[in-house]
């Protein structure tokens, strides 16, 4: 598992595996794997997958949270390179956190520890 951006496990899954892997690839720094038969990829490893849904019939997915170390900075850069806000950014407490929409209408979340003390 990468010590930066890291996820215990998700699963994408986009008609436009290409436009998926350039949007994840440059925002998060994350590497995949050639598909096996069924579309089906891994992402740096098998930290989770990136399936091509059109042998499928299409549809598109995501659920993952990513932890970052700077959740204004990544915020930032999801938008520049075209997410929208589902959920704006939120404090509760312990974590702050906010819900995104990739270029392909994917929800995913974001969450940054807080320091205590």
């Amino acid at each position: 598992m990468s010590d930066t951006n890291p996820v215990n496990y998700f699963e994408i899954g986009t008609s436009d595996p290409e436009t998926a892997r350039a949007f994840y690839g440059e925002l998060f720094g994350w590497h995949f794997g050639a598909a096996n038969p069924g579309g089906y990829a891994g992402v740096n490893e098998n930290e989770g997958g990136l399936w091509d849904t059109s042998q499928i019939g299409g549809g598109s997915w995501a659920v993952f949270y990513v932890e970052v170390v700077d959740i204004h900075a990544t915020l930032q850069a999801a938008v520049e390179r075209g997410a929208e806000t589902v959920r704006p950014l939120v404090d509760n407490g312990s974590i702050l956190f906010a819900h995104l929409a990739d270029p392909a209408g994917n929800r995913f979340g974001v969450w940054q520890r807080k320091l205590i003390g």
